[in-house]
């Protein structure tokens, strides 16, 4: 049984440096040839994949369909959720890191960037930036995020979580989740058991599949990148 977690490819925000978070935008051409490398990899070493997740931001579903086409996984059978998303960013959303650091100091940005429980300036109700404002997020049932620690994605995760396990442990294979830095960060604290003070240190490189392998009572027998 294999789970495999991949981060979307580079995007147009990450090679300019700004917090993205639930921000739609696409992927550059690194980001096109990152997906294509690790649909490649998933074909070279003939890993079958059973079941594909995303989110619904469009990095991540640009990714899973350059990945899905060079794997020959149908497109019609691509499930989407929301939990998935990206960490919400808040009022820090669309902001350029380094200009952000030179105004707040580079010590206050890496609290909201990096710490377990700690959030970013929360966007105000009545910021265009809300995702209450955007089409894509009406029917999310529940109050919409304005700004969220990695503590807080987690609790979001975690509904998902719960079932998605379920599904793998009851269906012998491999699956894949595309998704995001902090939404993966979220999934690799809980499969690895880790503390506060241990996922601060813990970085996903877009574009990069890592391959956890379980036996039977879904104990990690393996985890490595392709």
């Amino acid at each position: 049984m294999k789970l495999i977690l991949l981060r979307h490819g580079q995007s147009i925000w990450n090679l300019e440096n700004r917090f993205t978070g639930w921000k739609d935008v696409s992927l550059t051409n690194k980001g096109k040839d990152e997906a294509a490398y690790s649909g490649h990899k998933l074909k070279d070493k003939n890993i079958e994949i059973l079941s594909v997740y995303t989110s619904l931001l469009n990095r991540a579903i640009e990714t899973t369909k350059i990945v899905t086409e060079i794997i020959k996984f149908p497109i019609t059978q691509i499930k989407f959720d929301w939990r998935l998303n990206e960490r919400h960013y808040g009022a820090l959303q669309g902001l350029n890191k380094s200009e952000t650091a030179s105004k707040y100091g580079e010590e206050q940005v890496k609290v909201w960037r990096r710490s377990y429980n700690i959030p970013p300036p929360l966007l105000d109700e009545d910021d265009e930036r809300h995702p209450r404002f955007d089409e894509k997020f009406k029917n999310i049932k529940g109050d919409l995020p304005s700004g969220e620690s990695l503590e807080q994605v987690i609790e979001r995760l975690n509904p998902f979580l719960n079932d998605y396990f379920n599904f793998i442990r009851n269906n012998t294979g491999s699956h894949l989740i595309v998704a995001h830095s902090n939404s993966l960060r979220a999934i690799v604290k809980i499969l690895d058991q880790l503390n506060e003070e241990e996922i601060v240190s813990v970085n996903i490189p877009t574009g990069v599949p890592l391959v956890y392998s379980f036996d039977s009572n879904f104990n990690i027998i393996s985890k490595e990148y392709l």
